[in-house]
């Protein structure tokens, strides 16, 4: 039979455990008394335990750190960040608090680990360049996407965005379970009360043990289509969600150029792999003279990445143990030589992204010279998609588009009931107080 476990039903569809080899007899003592004799017989063989232990652990790691939840789309440590947000009164019209504060009270009540994992939980959710919808609103110096860390916590302040109230707006409605914190001195959320499927509107990127997830962002409108026609017509299948959801919509921009064909079969299987090209135009300047500026980079890619690039292949080295530089790489050289001029980042407060390239002469063919460019930099890359996450029983699977948008929906409606029952109970409650009144009214001289 199936071998339960206390970490959870995980354990379920494992095989049955096959008979352990007996450990040898204890040597004998002298007098023919076995060494261990009236000693605790608790003992497990190493192996068995250490099998056990990382078992746990992995699971610890997959269901409690690394990967999101398909309900509310958010790992436990972001859902935590979020809810002490909430109960410190930090709403999207609320003056900002310092974010130490905010830290404080997560690893106080919630998140028993170091104050960085929270900080950095609460700082990827505030990056408009790694999230499509930004929960927090972060005032101060929270990163960029060129790999620059974010200022202290005692520097920075932050509040939750409107969109975070579709996360949390029903909490207090009897929508969701609560569990006892690490300690049990509070109560938290086992999930957020999500009124959209934000596992796929801001995605999510996390590696556990045994498994990784990489889920992109997509549109509101897009989602919230797909949802509406799934909730409406339960058979809906690929084809049909796909009319509503044709594809990612990055945080950062870029233009998806893999032909539908390869989007629909990565939706169907949960796993697969998309080329993204940056979004550019093509400025003209005086006499004649132009220039290509880049004002979307693909997922993951940053100016300062890209200009390095370019600062490689035009100052190629030689590889480990040789001391010249090999002829592909010294033609590649020359080649771009002869055509670029300068290459510069002049994005800032009025451009988030501006990269701009100018070639050695007018003449130069422009389509050539920006396919040079996207052949041999991050311009145009490939990004994975890997459709992993918590599915509403528990366990961690790879999910293809169909049972994601299916799982959530299953939770939204079983929401939306407890809150009307929840809804329905209050107002019960009140008529029974007023009905009490309406007797005591019309028997007044007797009360």
């Amino acid at each position: 039979m199936a071998r339960k476990d206390s970490t959870g039903d995980l354990f379920a569809d494992l095989p049955p455990e096959l008979p352990a080899t007996a450990p040898p007899a204890p040597p004998a003592a002298p007098g023919g008394v076995p060494a261990s004799a009236g000693e605790d017989d608790d003992s497990v063989l190493l192996h068995d335990s250490a099998a056990r232990d990382y078992l746990e652990y992995a699971i610890a790691v997959v269901k409690g750190r690394a990967l999101p939840d398909v309900k509310d789309g958010l790992k436990p440590v972001q859902r935590r960040v979020l809810y002490a947000m909430r109960e410190l009164g930090l709403s999207a019209t609320a003056k900002p608090v310092k974010s130490a504060r905010v830290v404080g009270d997560v690893i106080g009540k919630y998140h028993p680990h170091g104050d960085t994992s929270a900080y950095d939980a609460m700082v990827r959710v505030a990056q408009p360049f790694m999230l499509r919808y930004p929960l927090v609103d972060g005032q101060g110096n929270f990163g960029s996407r060129d790999g620059d860390n974010a200022a202290a916590m005692r520097y920075t302040e932050a509040r939750l965005t409107p969109i975070a109230e579709l996360l949390l707006a029903e909490l207090g409605e009897g929508t969701v379970d609560f569990q006892p914190n690490y300690d049990g001195s509070f109560d938290e959320p086992a999930f957020l009360p999500a009124r959209l499927p934000f596992v796929l509107l801001n995605g999510a990127s996390g590696i556990a043990v045994g498994m990784a997830t990489e889920i992109p962002a997509h549109n509101l409108r897009e989602v919230a289509a797909a949802a509406i026609h799934k909730i409406e017509q339960p058979a809906a299948g690929l084809a049909e969600l796909l009319q509503h959801l044709p594809a990612p919509d990055y945080p950062g921009g870029g233009q998806i150029i893999s032909p539908a064909s390869d989007i629909a079969a990565a939706y169907a299987s949960g796993r697969g792999s998309l080329r993204v090209r940056a979004r550019y135009v093509v400025e003209e300047l005086a006499r004649g003279a132009w220039q290509v500026v880049f004002h979307e980079l693909p997922p993951g890619v940053s100016s300062a990445k890209v200009l390095s690039e370019v600062g490689a292949l035009l100052n190629p080295q030689p590889k480990a143990g040789k001391k010249v530089v090999e002829q592909s790489a010294a033609q590649l050289k020359t080649l771009l030589a002869s055509q670029l001029e300068r290459a510069r980042d002049e994005s800032g407060k009025d451009d988030d992204v501006r990269l701009v390239f100018e070639p050695t002469s007018s003449r130069i063919d422009r389509q050539d010279f920006v396919a040079l460019l996207l052949a041999h930099t991050s311009l145009e890359t490939s990004v994975p998609i890997n459709l992993v996450a918590v599915g509403i029983d528990g366990r961690p699977c790879q999910k293809p588009l169909v049972d994601l948008i299916g799982e959530w929906c299953t939770f939204r409606l079983k929401t939306v009931y407890r809150r009307t029952a929840f809804r329905l109970q209050k107002a019960d409650d009140r008529i029974h107080i007023l009905e009490g009144r309406h007797i005591v009214f019309l028997n007044i001289d007797e009360v």
